[in-house]
């Protein structure tokens, strides 16, 4: 069954709202550099008010962070799942396996061509779940850019992968049939503005997903 995050949550009432809808997972940007940074204290008292969703992944994204700062955000925030979008190298993605072996573990990879998307194979034995992103020379994510996806016809790692970057509400249906996900990201895409987000785009989004033909343009 096709998976649903959005990510760049900041406020505590919208992240309470979109589990509600039934999301698999919320992110939370843990970059500082990040127009939708927040806190880990802040991400913290978010996931207090979450706890009638336990099946909810509460993504924490990083990159190129030190072990020690992704230590301390997990202690401090709670988050049961970390999100690697940077320039991690195999080994250091196996040190935070070992490290954090009772978290979900996802490698976000920003894809231009098709040496990027090889690279990413590297990854999928050393991760629960890879996310393929559009690559931009200066942002590392929420670019709302889309990217070539036919170089996906033939890509089928060892394990499950989702799709990011320019997915929309009215995109979402066309893109997952084109390119069979196991799971979708959205984050720009269904925002007002970077961090706070636009709950009648998720909704939208959900009916789309519901309903593959109701938003798609002709």
């Amino acid at each position: 069954m096709l998976k649903l995050k959005i990510c760049g949550l900041t406020q505590a009432p919208q992240a309470v709202a979109i589990a509600q809808l039934g999301v698999d997972a919320i992110g939370f940007i843990c970059v500082p550099s990040s127009p939708r940074y927040i806190a880990p204290g802040q991400i913290g008292n978010i996931i207090t008010q979450l706890t009638e969703f336990p099946q909810l992944l509460t993504v924490g994204v990083f990159a190129n962070a030190e072990l020690e700062t992704i230590n301390d955000t997990v202690n401090t925030s709670g988050i049961n799942t970390i999100q690697l979008h940077g320039q991690e190298s195999p080994e250091f993605v196996t040190a935070i396996r070992a490290k954090f072996a009772n978290h979900t573990l996802i490698k976000a990879l920003r894809i231009k061509d098709q040496a990027s998307l090889d690279q990413a194979q590297a990854y999928a034995p050393l991760v629960d779940i890879l996310l393929l992103d559009a690559y931009h020379p200066e942002q590392l994510g929420g670019t709302g850019q889309a990217w070539d996806w036919n170089l996906l016809s033939h890509f089928q790692p060892e394990c499950p992968w989702w799709l990011a970057g320019g997915l929309t509400p009215n995109n979402a249906s066309s893109a997952i049939a084109q390119t069979q996900p196991d799971g979708i990201d959205l984050s720009s895409g269904v925002e007002h503005s970077p961090g706070n987000k636009d709950l009648a785009k998720v909704q939208a989004l959900m009916r789309a997903l519901e309903n593959p033909f109701a938003l798609i343009p002709f």
